[in-house]
């Protein structure tokens, strides 16, 4: 069990983790027709917005109350009635999110009570949109608990309680924020392969996946639709992917009755092959065969890509399971974790990396950690001091700005992990050439 050491430093030198406002924010563009509405300053949604759009390279529909300094003193509910209405009456929404930022929530603001007083008042403008909230203040958290928080509150403002016909072919999934549009994709294609229906929550593969709609939409053009939130209480089993989807997961569990098994991760043979068989006994069938080959290919990278992972030294830094995630598929392969840094240190996911300690920190904590690493793992902000350091660096999470197709890149199941090993064993190949053959 890793020791998670918490922060020391009073302000973060060059900053590791993403806001919660941007996950709650990231995690409603995967619904369809959704409009994220951040409560707080106009910087505080260009900041995001910046991020979202650098990622992805695509148009991110992302609006703000724009608050200024005295609707802050004086309290939101009047900005955020007026963005409601005008973003109702400008894009006609079927959903629109609120994430709070520190503006409003360090003024202890009754933000639901406003929402709620705005619907109840409003009630025959918002005919068919929804608004929910997620209580998602800066100065707590990170991109992580942002995500878990909407698709909370999605599920509990949309789903119906009521009990409802069970279909034996149909299940949730719930997937984690450091999931890519590739593995979002992939786990629907691999659950339609052993015949079952999935709804997917949120599904960013359906609204950031670079497909170019006929005409240009302000809202979301694509993701899972209000009908299929409404109707998870009739999915058989529910399938959480990361501790943080944990939360969701109970709530529609406690509000619908369906079951559900939780994944920290689906990286590695072993979490594919504990994800395969409850496929397997969901639906009721065999393992296809497409997925038994993956499996085979899997097998044979793993043999080959040992001979450059075992014993190298791996610097990480990454949300906590994100951070679990790779963390683990690394030491399987026969490498150490040199240094692991996270954002924040309230994650059960921390527990289990297989770390001596996990440093809650940023990334001059991951620079100071890392001089003896073989390899850096993180975003594109660790770019400076991979550099600084000369040590190589693979990419992964969020945000990702200097490569081109980041979300395309596939990182779970037996096919993603493959992809994965081959992707540390080319860096590590290219900046440590194994010994030349004896002659």
């Amino acid at each position: 069990m890793a020791r998670v050491v918490s922060q020391t430093k009073s302000a973060a030198v060059n900053p590791l983790k993403s806001s919660q406002p941007l996950g709650a924010a990231f995690a409603f563009l995967g619904v369809d027709g959704a409009i994220p509405l951040l409560h707080g300053s106009q910087g505080c949604t260009s900041f995001a917005l910046a991020l979202l759009v650098r990622h992805f390279n695509e148009a991110i529909p992302l609006q703000t109350t724009a608050m200024n300094e005295a609707a802050i003193i004086v309290g939101g509910a009047d900005r955020l009635e007026e963005a409601i209405l005008s973003l109702k009456t400008r894009t006609r929404p079927r959903l629109i999110g609120i994430c709070t930022t520190a503006s409003v929530e360090a003024r202890d603001e009754d933000v639901a009570g406003d929402v709620e007083n705005i619907k109840r008042k409003r009630a025959m403008e918002l005919v068919g949109t929804e608004v929910v909230l997620a209580n998602t203040p800066d100065f707590d958290g990170a991109i992580e608990e942002g995500w878990s928080k909407a698709v909370t509150a999605v599920i509990e403002a949309i789903a119906r309680p009521d009990t409802q016909y069970r279909n034996p072919r149909k299940i949730a999934i719930l997937p984690g924020w450091n999931l890519t549009v590739a593995d979002i994709e992939h786990l629907r294609e691999t659950a339609v392969s052993f015949g079952l229906d999935p709804v997917i929550l949120p599904d960013v593969s359906g609204a950031l996946d670079g497909s170019i709609p006929e005409e240009w939409m302000p809202t979301t053009y694509g993701g899972t639709k209000l009908e299929e939130i409404r109707d998870l209480g009739a999915t058989m089993q529910c399938i959480a992917i990361g501790e943080h989807m944990r939360r969701p997961a109970e709530a529609l569990q406690r509000l619908t009755g369906v079951p559900y098994v939780l994944f920290r991760s689906l990286t590695g043979l072993e979490n594919v092959d504990r994800f395969i068989r409850v496929l397997a006994a969901v639906s009721r069938k065999q393992t296809p065969l497409n997925v038994r080959r993956n499996r085979m290919q899997l097998q044979d990278a793993m043999l080959d890509g040992h001979f450059h992972m075992a014993g190298k030294k791996i610097a990480i830094a990454s949300e906590p399971d994100q951070l679990f995630q790779f963390s683990d598929f690394i030491t399987a392969m026969g490498a150490e974790i040199a240094a692991a840094v996270t954002t924040t240190g309230t994650s059960k996911a921390l527990e289990m990396v297989p770390a001596k300690t996990v440093k809650v920190g940023d990334l001059s904590d991951l620079e100071s950690l890392a001089a003896t690493a073989d390899l850096i793992v993180t975003h594109s902000h660790g770019r400076e001091a991979a550099r600084r350091l000369g040590v190589p660096l693979m990419r992964v999470g969020f945000p990702m700005f200097d490569r081109f197709g980041s979300q395309h890149k596939l990182t779970i199941l037996y096919r993603g992990t493959r992809d994965v090993i081959f992707d540390f064993a080319n860096i590590l190949q290219t900046n440590h050439p194994p010994n030349p053959w004896p002659t």
